[in-house]
């Protein structure tokens, strides 16, 4: 099994385009797209199924992160403002980027308009070999995202306490 992408909801498409092209540094594959709800077409007929009736229509773009990570961006035409975080609800409630350039991505990520959500957290401090670091940051919309400084399996590796 590999991941194939993820999809976001956000409330401004070009800002979030901006945000995840310029703070987070993924590519767009598909820019911006306007998907209205309809019967006629394929695509049409695939989002009412998922959607549900009244969804009106979105905006869609397709970003890819550079491992080949898809991130597809939704802007509904009735929408929150912001994401809110029910931690007591099942379901996803963050996804997770990897990055050499850590603190540079926590600044670009204030300077874009997101939010860093806790101080940076290393997982060992005790020990200097072990530099792995993470911390939790907000996009403009509120979604949740973690970003680490090493990779998953270095970060997690069975010596993990």
């Amino acid at each position: 099994m590999k991941m194939s992408h993820v999809g976001i909801m956000v409330g401004d498409m070009d800002q979030a385009i901006e945000f995840y092209t310029q703070a987070l540094g993924l590519k767009v594959v598909m820019g911006k797209s306007e998907v209205l709800e309809e019967r006629k077409t394929a695509i049409g007929r695939m989002c009412i199924a998922v959607f549900g009736e009244g969804f009106e229509g979105f905006n869609i773009a397709h970003l890819l992160t550079t491992d080949g990570i898809g991130v597809e961006l939704f802007e509904m035409k009735n929408r929150q403002e912001r994401h809110e975080v029910d931690f007591s609800r099942i379901g996803i409630f963050h996804f997770s980027l990897e990055t050499d350039d850590f603190e540079g991505v926590i600044e670009k990520t204030l300077q874009y308009g997101g939010k860093q959500r806790m101080d940076v957290m290393r997982y060992h401090p005790e020990d200097d070999s072990k530099p792995a670091k993470m911390v939790y940051l907000e996009d403009p919309f509120g979604n949740l995202f973690e970003l680490y400084s090493h990779s998953y399996a270095e970060t997690y590796a069975s010596e993990y306490e």
